[in-house]
């Protein structure tokens, strides 16, 4: 009959022994912190003015953070409607901050959820917006960095926002928007389309913070309840 090494055996009683002291040790720990939290707690029963103070001022935090988030909303508001543009500073603009300062545009006239999507895989669109009155715009940013006397926006370019505008974001305003020219065909096809064109000329009445763009388009389609983009 064959016998274990006794080097074995003492192992796995040392094993034992290591696994023991670390559950009583354990054991002991929960002993002390829940003695800790039971005297935590006689404590505070005994002294429970302090729990008042302590909801108290809890409560004027959480009224002084309301109140910051308050005043900050309130200035960036005032901040936005400050916004202004003029032509030789959006003539300046590289194409992809041309599409952010639209943005800002539309959220100075009360569009919170004015976003700026542009760039690979945008099917078309540049911002999406939703107006105070419900309305959900996609707009499509041309920038041209010679202004009036770049290349005039085309057909084309009506085309492709057009395609995806209503089926994909659910637009219920298709606006090209550019600091350039529109080519002389496009107006005819933009009103086959049902879609807005907005010229450099428009676009600086609108940039100057005259009236919201959706009072200087023709014939925007009317108000409908207000939900944001999803």
């Amino acid at each position: 009959m064959t016998r274990r090494p006794p080097t074995r055996r003492r192992r796995r009683s040392k094993r034992r022994q290591r696994e023991q002291a670390q559950l009583l040790t354990l054991l002991v720990g929960a002993v002390g912190a829940l003695a800790l939290v039971i005297a935590a707690v006689n404590w505070l029963l005994a002294h429970w003015w302090v729990l008042v103070l302590l909801a108290v001022v809890a409560v004027l935090a959480g009224a002084g953070l309301l109140y910051q988030r308050q005043q900050r909303a309130v200035w960036e508001r005032v901040q936005w409607q400050g916004l202004r543009y003029g032509l030789p500073q959006l003539d300046g603009l590289h194409h992809h901050d041309f599409e952010y300062a639209i943005r800002d545009l539309m959220r100075r006239d009360g569009c919170t959820d004015a976003k700026q999507i542009g760039g690979a895989g945008d099917n078309g669109a540049d911002v999406l917006a939703t107006d105070p009155l419900g309305r959900r715009w996609v707009i499509q940013c041309k920038h041209r960095k010679n202004g009036a006397q770049g290349s005039a926006v085309g057909t084309p370019d009506l085309q492709r926002v057009n395609g995806t505008a209503r089926q994909l974001y659910g637009a219920d305003v298709v606006l090209v928007v550019t600091n350039g020219r529109f080519s002389t065909k496009c107006p005819e096809l933009a009103r086959q389309l049902r879609m807005h064109l907005a010229d450099r000329t428009l676009l600086a009445s609108w940039a100057a913070g005259s009236r919201p763009l959706w009072e200087l388009l023709p014939k925007v389609p009317p108000p409908r309840r207000s939900t944001p983009f999803r």
